[in-house]
């Protein structure tokens, strides 16, 4: 640490001798610095805020249905339609500045310089909010631009207003045909995998599970007044069975008989007529019930060939016992209701078998209609919303057209300072002397390390491997140490002088101003 110290020190006290050359390479480059930037043109910077919702018709439409723009990229937007070429040749015309150039060269260069002289920034509090500023060596034709600025950029917003509108409508129902058109496609889907898929589908009656278990119960229920109808017949029989075996046979039994047996066919010949407005004649429900009246009627055609074949020998029969009647009319009628609960129950059973047989198709079925009803009710719900939001388009064109255009509002007019804004000479004139006083001391450095002396007993030392052993001290006289002091004084003058000059760059402009 000791060392670097004394290295530090023997730079400064270098530097210190060569204090002189150092000044004077300062002053040189002082001077000719200020020279230069006193000669530099001045520009003023007019400027003006304007309030601009950028967000237009499409904005509050879309909401919802596309991503918002991010704000840099909007002021970009705008900062391109500002600056584009046909705007700046229409601000060199307002302006006058247009008449100056001739050739097409020249009308270039106009527009490059328009181009870099105009700014437009965004308000980080405020999206809406933009400030616009022009540089221009003239102060009136600064403001001049910066108004016609403000003018065109509003000019260009009215003019744009009724195609903006033109293209949000037009935009809307460009989606509202795709979106129409995709429903009736998803409506096509669903009534096709209906119209496919119809015994499969639930219904009023629910699910396929519901179903298939409302048909195994009613399968059992039939089946169960199927087992009391069986047994009431079998009592019925045997009753029949214990009567007297004289008058079974006999001719009026059998005419007692017959006569059950047209009320069963005509009962069975009604239960067909009904059959056949739900079903077709190749129904299993109508073939059996036919099937039975064929049956019933053969053996009523039997008992009357019966009849007419034995003669009645004996006036009393059992046609006259009241309590056979009504056995026979009894067993011929649960007869024909274990009939019509055997074709109902072999009904049930194949509709169970087919249920059963449609266990792993099902799921996938119902499966397959909740996704084609999710996939319609989002479309319709999208095309509702669509159709809102033309409405929402309509009546926002018509509020502007009545209203009027309260897009853009000035809230700054343009201003410009009485004093120049470009460039900052106080600025580059402080720099100016701060990289004097920074080369006069590199240089003086430089010839330090350049020309080294042995300012120190460590430097000689090292210099000469001699060990140091005491000094002696130089006593200068009064008329040396009278030089010294001089010496000292005239280099704080010039110093003085040097800052003295560079205040006097910063006060005299303003003085002449």
């Amino acid at each position: 640490m000791r060392d670097t110290i004394a290295l530090l020190q023997s730079y400064v006290f270098g530097i210190w001798r060569h204090r002189w050359l150092a000044l004077c390479i300062a002053w040189i480059i002082s001077i000719a610095g200020w020279v230069y930037v006193s000669r530099m043109p001045e520009s003023y910077v007019a400027s003006a805020r304007v309030y601009a919702d950028t967000s237009s018709i499409l904005g509050p439409l879309m909401r919802g249905l596309t991503i918002t723009p991010n704000p840099n990229d909007r002021l970009a937007m705008m900062s391109r339609t500002l600056l584009s070429r046909p705007n700046l040749e229409r601000l060199a015309r307002m302006t006058d500045l247009g008449l100056t150039a001739t050739t097409e060269a020249q009308q270039a260069a106009l527009v490059g310089q328009l181009r870099g002289a105009i700014r437009l920034s965004g308000d980080r509090g405020n999206n809406s909010l933009y400030s616009i500023s022009v540089i221009h060596r003239d102060r009136e034709l600064a403001r001049r631009l910066t108004q016609a600025v403000i003018t065109v950029f509003i000019e260009t917003s009215m003019e744009n207003q009724s195609a903006d509108n033109s293209g949000a409508q037009n935009f809307i129902e460009r989606q509202i045909a795709e979106s129409e058109k995709r429903l009736i496609e998803a409506e096509s889907r669903l009534a096709d995998f209906k119209r496919d898929y119809v015994d499969m589908l639930p219904g009023e009656s629910g699910d396929y599970y519901n179903r298939l278990r409302r048909a195994r119960s009613d399968l059992q229920a039939v089946q169960l007044q199927l087992k009391e109808l069986e047994s009431r017949q079998l009592e019925l029989n045997r009753q029949i069975d214990g009567e007297d075996p004289v008058f079974i046979n006999s001719p009026a039994a059998r005419r007692a008989a017959n006569t059950a047996l047209d009320q069963r066919i005509q009962s069975l010949k009604v239960q067909v007529d009904q059959l056949l407005t739900r079903y077709t004649e190749q129904h299993p429900e109508v073939r059996r019930a036919r099937s039975l009246i064929a049956e019933l009627e053969a053996e009523r055609q039997q008992n009357l060939e019966e009849a007419a074949e034995t003669p009645d020998r004996n006036p009393v029969s059992l046609s006259d016992s009241p309590l056979y009647q009504n056995m026979r009319s009894r067993l011929a009628e649960t007869r024909a209701q274990a009939a019509e609960l055997a074709v109902r129950a072999t009904e049930y059973e194949e509709r169970v078998q087919e249920l059963e047989a449609q266990v792993n198709e099902i799921p996938d079925v119902e499966a397959q209609l909740v996704q084609l009803n999710r996939d319609y009710d989002v479309l319709f719900s999208r095309h509702q919303q669509l159709l809102q939001r033309r409405e929402s388009a309509r009546l926002s064109e018509d509020v502007q057209r009545d209203a009027g255009n309260v897009t853009f509002r000035v809230i700054d007019p343009p201003f410009v300072p009485l004093r120049p804004s470009e460039p900052n000479k106080p600025m580059l004139n402080g720099g100016v002397l701060i990289l004097a006083l920074g080369a006069g001391g590199a240089l003086a450095l430089l010839l330090t390390l350049l020309f080294p002396v042995i300012t120190d007993p460590r430097m000689l030392t090292q210099a000469t491997g001699v060990p140091f052993l005491g000094n002696v001290t130089n006593k200068k006289s009064r008329a040396e140490s009278l030089k010294d002091r001089l010496n000292l004084i005239a280099f704080l003058i010039c110093v003085g002088g040097l800052i003295a000059a560079f205040g006097a760059t910063a006060v005299l402009p303003n003085l002449i101003g």
